[in-house]
């Protein structure tokens, strides 16, 4: 059985990352670059490149 702590925890996880897609959407959509981390170095992301909103409900997977 999972801990409340460790609920809470993860419930604030999936919002942050919600909130960072939901940014990238209307990066993207509005054609703005975007600056993120990949393997531990910074990287420019061209609209383009930014997946879709959608993409998001696999967190995980978003913009590897």
């Amino acid at each position: 059985m999972m801990s409340e702590s460790k609920t809470d925890n993860q419930a604030v996880l999936k919002s942050l990352r919600y909130s960072v897609a939901k940014a990238l959407e209307r990066k993207r959509r509005l054609g703005q670059y975007a600056i993120v981390s990949k393997n531990g170095k910074l990287t420019r992301l061209e609209a383009e490149e930014i997946k879709p909103l959608a993409a998001a409900e696999d967190p995980a997977g978003y913009n590897k």
